[in-house]
């Protein structure tokens, strides 16, 4: 009823090999509606074998990767089916035939006849003829297919199972599975937990394998890098080649990913901004990072001032930009975002206001980016205040409140100096962790604060720019 199934590379006495076939072969009749004696003969048709997907127990704890360990022999149901009316059976057996990675759903006939094949079934949808629905049974007798399930063994092999499928069987059982990933151009980076480190090789290994057009997979080791926003990381797999090619939203951007930083959730967020974005108004892009906000408001028409403390993320703004053809249309600085609040954006917005053209500034460092709003208090205090024009702020900012809303426009009014409960908006951006809501604060920077003749404008000591763990920052 099937072959020996004893781990790939042992060794056993024939007493042995005789013992452990009539094992499994009492383990495969158990399995199915017959009783054991009817297995004593050719007369079986078909017997179902409960474990198709998988793996053998012998992979438990394994920590390197031995792919022929996963390979097995099954039994699965099958139809004999005329070679004429192939392609319509199949087409009509399309929810019980089998469907994994690497098998095929036809094979040749047992009995290597031309004039047949063998259409093989899903034994978790497929147990005995009365399995077929009305309307596949109707095909088959139309088709002149006879509803008589055959037998057909198959070896499946690591390379037929999904990623899930293979670290359960490697990892302890009871714990947290995890095959989740960013992908960042070649780049699959993961998070792993604790008591899935002593795997993480063989983790690493099993999603470069399973994910096409993935050569290197990397681990985080620590929290976001303090001033930066960068964090350390390991090669689980494939090769050290840390700089990744991104196509986000029709934009091209290039960067060493082990020394910014790049989230590829927020995708949606940068187009739902951009869009904002009108041509011929003025961004200041207060925590820039590679560009992925000010690269795309430059290519809609926008004229962009674009800031990031991290040397390595100014590098490759420039560089993006350059890349899409937008460098006359961005200006880059490389310098704290509170020097930049107070430097740059105070020289240009006085002309600014004065036009009709819209002024947004986006902050997108939602770790810490509230506590840069006091700058705005009496930045234009020299300058005789206007109600037109205010330039118009996009705020990112974590939340753990049970009122996400209420808590940010709080806290942000808090920051600013004055309240904006009731000339703001607040949008939901995405989940970060349990009870951790990623929001964005949108507002007019009211007159009383940017043209405010009671804030002292000297210069406080920066700030510097300390995120949270890379799960949190964007």
């Amino acid at each position: 009823c099937s072959a020996d199934q004893s781990p790939v590379g042992s060794v056993l006495t024939p007493l042995q090999t005789q013992g452990k076939a009539v094992a499994v072969y009492r383990s495969l009749c158990s399995a199915a509606t017959l009783p054991v004696s009817a297995c004593s003969g050719s007369a079986v048709k078909f017997i179902m074998e409960p474990k198709l997907y998988r793996p053998p127990p012998e992979v438990r704890g394994m920590t390197s990767l031995d792919k022929e360990a996963f390979t097995q022999t099954i039994t699965v149901p099958a139809l004999r089916v005329p070679t004429g009316v192939l392609n319509k059976v199949v087409k009509s057996l399309k929810k019980s035939a089998i469907q994994r990675p690497g098998i095929p759903r036809v094979v040749q006939d047992k009995e290597e006849s031309s004039d047949f094949r063998l259409v093989l079934l899903d034994p978790h949808k497929v147990s005995s003829t009365t399995s077929f629905s009305e309307a596949e049974a109707e095909a088959l007798r139309s088709f002149s297919v006879s509803e008589e399930l055959q037998h057909y063994e198959l070896q499946l092999t690591y390379h037929n199972l999904k990623t899930e499928e293979v670290l359960e069987a490697v990892l302890p059982q009871g714990q947290d599975v995890t095959s989740s990933f960013s992908r960042v151009g070649h780049i699959a980076h993961m998070n792993l937990r604790d008591h899935q480190l002593p795997y993480k090789n063989l983790i690493g290994q099993v999603i470069m394998d399973k994910n096409p057009g993935v050569t290197c997979v990397v681990n985080k080791t620590n929290m976001i890098d303090s001033t930066y926003r960068n964090f350390k990381m390991e090669v689980l797999a494939g090769e050290e080649n840390m700089v990744a090619k991104v196509k986000e939203n029709g934009v091209n951007y290039e960067f060493d990913f082990s020394r910014v930083y790049w989230n590829p959730r927020l995708s949606t967020e940068h187009q739902r901004v951009v869009q904002l974005i009108k041509p011929g108004e003025t961004v200041f892009d207060v925590f820039a990072g590679v560009g992925p906000f000010a690269v795309p408001a430059a290519r809609s028409g926008a004229k962009v001032l674009a800031n990031d403390l991290n040397p390595e993320s100014y590098r490759w703004l420039q560089h993006n930009c350059k890349l899409n053809k937008v460098e006359k249309k961005v200006r880059s600085f490389n310098l704290d975002g509170r020097a930049f609040i107070q430097g740059p954006v105070k020289q240009e917005l006085p002309a600014l206001l004065k036009g009709t053209a819209g002024v947004h500034v986006v902050m997108n460092l939602p770790a810490l980016a509230l506590e840069f709003l006091d700058a705005f208090r009496g930045l234009l205090h020299q300058e005789p205040p206007c109600d037109e024009n205010l330039p118009i702020v996009h705020c990112y900012c974590f939340s753990k409140d049970d009122n996400p809303e209420t808590d940010v426009v709080k806290r942000a009014s808090d920051s600013i100096g004055f309240p904006l409960e009731s000339q703001c908006s607040v949008h939901f951006v995405r989940n970060v962790a349990p009870n951790k809501d990623m929001m964005c604060v949108r507002f007019k920077v009211p007159k009383e604060v940017l043209f405010s003749k009671d804030h002292d404008q000297t210069e406080p000591a920066p700030k510097r720019q300390k995120c949270e763990e890379a799960t949190d920052s964007t």
